[in-house]
Order: structure tokens, then sequence, then C-alpha cells
């Protein structure tokens, strides 16, 4: 009994900054002003079906599945270099990649924005030296860039840690068994730190597709995203009814990919060691 009682604080702060927040969202994104007054209608859901926001939905998918491929076919190595028992300094390349985040991410994009402008740092490095400069800033490229240097961190430690779990006998298990390192990883290694790679990917899809600051910053204005879209509906046209619904809409994409993922790690775990 007297673990509900200390469960109750965790209870009151889910149901205050969670539970709450996304009946308001709910209520927002039926909510419709007409001459009679106040009524509850689809109308801002039916407005997402526009060719505009759809294409602008579909362009942000693309970008974060770009943005978690990436991080991911360059943090699963390094993951495995570091939970290598012979890797010497692994402690300070894991500080160096947990080093950014403990900085602002605005203050990291704002760094990044000042080495990428046009009269920037890299392109004055590349004057010096004779070469030819490029217009690094304010279009997809940059975005991409900005995603995976903020998200790469979550995409890493996930993995490692799952790597690390691993019990190093089924891996001699699985040479004594005549398994080479192919057949090693394929059998036992990557069946075992699915975990890690499941937690990774969602860590930085969802960051990657609801966020519009990097957007915002790296993009210039010229590259609009759908975190871009609903953040203007609360803060410049205050259309909260189809911001909450763009919000609605974005949230259960996220949902179904949790929920897709979770199977397929389901899968993985099953048909993992051979």
């Amino acid at each position: 009994m007297y673990k509900r009682y200390l469960a109750s604080p965790y209870i009151l702060w889910s149901a205050i900054f969670i539970i709450v927040p996304l009946i308001l969202i709910a209520y927002f994104s039926l909510e419709t002003e007409t001459a009679e007054g106040v009524a509850f209608t689809l109308n801002s859901y039916k407005r997402f079906f526009d060719p505009l926001y759809m294409n602008i939905l579909i362009k942000s998918i693309n970008l974060a599945l770009i943005t978690t491929i990436v991080c991911l076919l360059t943090a699963y190595p390094l993951a495995m270099i570091l939970n290598e028992k012979e890797m010497s300094n692994k402690t300070m390349i894991l500080i160096l990649i947990i080093l950014p985040m403990w900085m602002n991410s605005l203050m990291r994009t704002y760094a990044w924005m000042i080495l990428l402008e046009n009269k920037g740092i890299l392109n004055s490095i590349l004057e010096y030296l004779g070469l030819p400069t490029g217009q690094f800033l304010y279009g997809d490229g940059a975005i991409v860039f900005g995603m995976i240097y903020n998200f790469f961190p979550f995409m890493v430690l996930p993995i490692y840690n799952a790597l690390a779990k691993i019990d190093p006998t089924l891996i001699e298990a699985s040479y004594d068994l005549g398994a080479n390192k192919v057949q090693t990883f394929q059998r036992v290694i990557l069946p075992l730190s699915m975990p890690g790679v499941i937690t990774g990917i969602l860590m930085v899809f969802m960051p990657s597709l609801t966020t519009f600051m990097v957007t915002r910053l790296l993009g210039g204005g010229q590259v609009v995203l759908i975190g871009n879209i609903i953040e203007e509906q609360f803060t410049r046209t205050n259309d909260w009814g189809f911001g909450s619904a763009l919000s609605v809409i974005l949230m259960l994409i996220i949902l179904i990919t949790i929920r897709l993922m979770g199977k397929n790690e389901t899968l993985g775990r099953g048909g993992g060691i051979v």
C-alpha cells in the first residue's frame, strides 16, 4: 500500500505536465470559431491534407530519415570500436562525444553558423588556401549537418551501452562453434545490440522530425519543415487550432514509428542467436 503513496508525486507530475497538456492540445485541435461561437469540428485536420503541408511533412520525414541513417551508420562502428577491450583513451573519447551536450543546443548551432556562413571561418580558410569558397548555409545539407551534429550522441550512447552489456562468453562460444567474425556479428552481436539501436533511432528520428531551431538558423528561412509550421501557428499567426492539429498528427506518426520499431526489436530478439 505504501508504494502507491510513494508513486503519488510521479503520478501527479505526469498528470500536470503530460496528460493535461495533451488534453489541451486535443481540445484546441478540434476547436473552431464560428459566427455562433465556438464549435468542435475537424476543419484543422482537413486543412493538413493541403498539398503544401503534405509536401512539407514528406520533406521533414525524408530529412529526419537521412539524419537517422547517417547517425546510425557512423555511430555503430564507433560504438564497436569503443567497446573493444584494447581500446585506449576510451573515457576521453566518450567525454568528447558527451561534451557538446553540456552546452546549450542554441549556442552550438550559432557556433556552426559562424563557421559556415559566407564570410565565416571555413570560407576564410578556403580563400586563404586559394581554394574555391562555397555556400554552406541555407539549404537541406546544412540542416541535415546541424541535426547530425546535435543528435549524434543520442545514437552513439545507447548502442555503446547495449554492446557493453553483451556477455563476452556468447561471442567466444560463437567462435568456438566455427562462426567467423561476420557470422558472429550477424547472429550474435547485432541481434543483442538491437535494443540500443532501436533506442538510438527513436532518439534521433523524433527530434529531427520535430526540430525548428536548427531549420530556422541553418536554413535561414529558405527551408521550411513541419516543426517550423507548428511554431509559426503558435507564435506568429496565432492559429492554435491548426498548430494543435499538426502536433497531434506528428505525435501519431511518432507513436506509430515507436510501435513499428518495437515490433522490429521483438523480431530481432526472436531471430537472433541460432
